[in-house]
């Protein structure tokens, strides 16, 4: 709806639309930086959202009502939310409706949305229906889930997709508590990123109540027939009823993890940590959704070898969602923390040696993406500057691995037993606050590194802004996979694969094996290393992805057949980019790529087939 309030805030929009312009959020007494936001919190921001939906399979849209407070400032004159492909209907301030302004689209950023407000002004509420595109949610046909008989509905709000399914305030800085009344077809179960029911309500209106105040890119909604099982007084899973027995058995630590970890940095602030299991078209192996982490049915191998995810998930509980990086340029803050958080808990759940083996694994893969990006590439940095391009080219590598080797310096400096004091004090003091890497770095040199020594021997501003890998890197060793390296060398002397000694490798063993592996190779050398391991029939996913990139490399034809199935099948990202980018270096291979493409684009998620757009257009 246009009105004459569009004149006055014409000018606004000007000052909103150039994506090479910084908006302001505030948090406390200090001002941040939000290059992908609309939102000006300094005016006007929320704090609390009623939100009532209903969710429409048929026609893939949600039609809602957002109802929000507001907090704002004594010069008021609009609110500002950022919306992406969203049709809005009405508009109430205070139960008055008013008239509002949709600002010129930006491709990235979506559109804002002013609505005229004064500074006494304390709720605004907005109608709108969701797009069928709206590229947070991924609605999925009964064919495509493990049950075949219902349509399953899941959403991705990070990092700036929550726009795409609720207007809102899409910035990290923000932050804001719900309640929301959702309905759905009858016979199915909806959870939220909230406090959830454990069973179906044949009604199909479901309420949820998040208390904490959370970001935006956190709210998580998913419908389908599901089903929960208990893990532990704290903990449990929902799957699909055919997935939860197995999903149930593999996530069987998560309570010792939970404890784990509350023992490292204090006490769990969510009440309850449950896990989802979605079907194979999700794009990431986790997500930090609060009370409700939504994973990948890819990290069920069978045998919890791949449960570090959940391990970091759970880590996220304190390090994103509970001290949050206040911009997407600071997106280390989350997943650094998150990674060093997440090998403690490992190390205190399985071992030493089980957590040497995946630190090591985290550096080989961030040497990969230095190799990849190029170390004097700017985006190797941990601070970085992702003003007028999508944040989501910032989740990187170089966030998780280059911040978690950042940490694991100072620990090695400063000694294990500073470093915890200093992080538990750093989540009590900070929590439910976003956290710039300014401000970290001034809180890290005032409290832990004091002293000139320990500035010179730690280097954190080489670390932070500077590209590259410093060469303090504190590299860790392995003795299991030294002795995997003595196999590899006896492989590549000659003997055959049968012959060597795999006799008790784990998952982590396999994935060292397989990364040392020449990039290229005879039929023979394929053809021997197969039969002698099973690998294309591998059913662990982690061992597969790896081993396809080399069947495309090696044009391995044998190979092919479960290349083409996986790629229709699994969605999640991490796996897919190798190997269409593997297959796009050859025309041949590059043809077969599209072609196999075109029938699992439909598959998969926004986030993912953005990416393999780019690989082989």
């Amino acid at each position: 709806m246009r009105n004459i309030f569009s004149l006055l805030l014409l000018f606004t929009a000007v000052l909103f639309s150039c994506e090479q312009e910084h908006q302001e959020t505030k948090t406390d007494n200090k001002v941040m930086k939000d290059a992908h936001s609309f939102a000006d919190p300094q005016k006007a921001k929320v704090t609390h959202l009623d939100w009532d939906a209903k969710i429409d399979f048929e026609n893939k849209i949600i039609e809602a009502t957002a109802t929000y407070d507001i907090e704002t400032s004594e010069d008021a004159d609009s609110i500002i939310f950022d919306t992406r492909d969203l049709n809005i209907s009405q508009v109430w301030v205070d139960d008055e409706e008013v008239g509002f302004s949709i600002g010129e689209k930006h491709e990235t950023l979506g559109s804002p949305l002013y609505i005229p407000i004064s500074s006494k002004s304390k709720k605004v509420r907005i109608a709108y229906s969701t797009s069928p595109e709206a590229a947070a949610l991924q609605w999925l046909e009964p064919v495509q889930t493990a049950g075949k008989e219902n349509p399953f509905l899941f959403t991705q709000s990070q990092a700036i997709l929550a726009r795409t399914w609720i207007p809102c305030q899409d910035s990290p800085g923000i932050r804001f508590s719900y309640n929301a009344k959702v309905e759905v077809p009858s016979g199915l179960l909806a959870l939220m990123s909230a406090r959830n029911p454990k069973s179906t309500h044949l009604s199909g209106v479901y309420e949820f109540v998040m208390p904490q105040p959370i970001p935006s890119y956190l709210m998580a909604l998913a419908v389908g027939d599901l089903a929960f099982e208990e893990i532990g007084p704290r903990t449990g899973v929902y799957a699909e009823p055919s997935m939860l027995d197995a999903s149930a058995n593999e996530f069987e630590d998560m309570e010792k993890m939970l404890v784990a970890a509350e023992n490292l940095y204090g006490k769990y602030a969510w009440e309850r940590y449950d896990v989802i299991v979605l079907p194979p078209s999700f794009p990431f192996g986790g997500m930090e959704n609060p009370r409700l982490t939504f994973a990948t049915p890819t990290i069920i191998a069978g045998d919890k070898s791949l449960t570090a995810l959940i391990a970091h998930e759970l880590a996220h509980s304190w390090s994103g969602n509970v001290v949050t990086n206040s911009t997407w340029d600071d997106f280390w803050l989350n997943e650094g923390f998150t990674v060093y958080f997440e090998l403690r808990i490992m190390e205190e759940v399985f071992g030493k040696e089980y957590a040497d083996m995946l630190a090591l694994l985290g550096y080989q893969g961030l040497m990969e993406t230095i190799d990849d990006l190029g170390p004097d590439n700017k985006d190797t940095r941990l601070k970085l500057d992702l003003a007028g391009r999508d944040p989501d080219d910032g989740m990187t590598d170089i966030a998780y691995e280059k911040g978690n080797f950042f940490l694991r310096t100072i620990e090695k400096t400063v000694g294990r037993e500073k470093f915890d004091a200093f992080l538990k004090n750093y989540f009590e003091k900070f929590g439910f606050k976003p956290m710039d890497t300014e401000q970290f770095m001034t809180y890290l040199k005032s409290e832990l590194l004091t002293s000139p020594e320990l500035l010179e021997q730690v280097r954190p501003d080489e670390w932070v802004y500077q590209a590259g890998i410093p060469d303090n890197i504190p590299i860790p060793e392995s003795n299991r996979f030294e002795l995997v390296d003595n196999e590899i060398e006896k492989w590549k002397s000659g003997l055959a694969a049968s012959k060597l000694d795999t006799s008790n490798w784990t998952t982590h063993e396999w994935l060292h094996f397989l990364r040392a592996l020449p990039d290229s190779m005879s039929m023979d050398q394929m053809t021997d290393l197969d039969n002698s391991f099973g690998l294309t029939r591998s059913g662990n996913n982690e061992i597969l992805g790896i081993w396809l990139v080399k069947v495309v490399a090696n044009q391995y034809e044998p190979g092919y057949d479960k290349l083409r199935t996986f790629l229709v099948n699994v969605g999640r990202r991490k796996f897919l980019s190798p190997i269409y980018k593997e297959m796009a270096k050859d025309e041949g291979m590059k043809k077969m790529a599209k072609d196999i493409y075109s029938e699992a684009r439909p598959n998969y998620h926004s986030v993912s087939y953005l990416s393999i757009d780019e690989i082989l257009k």
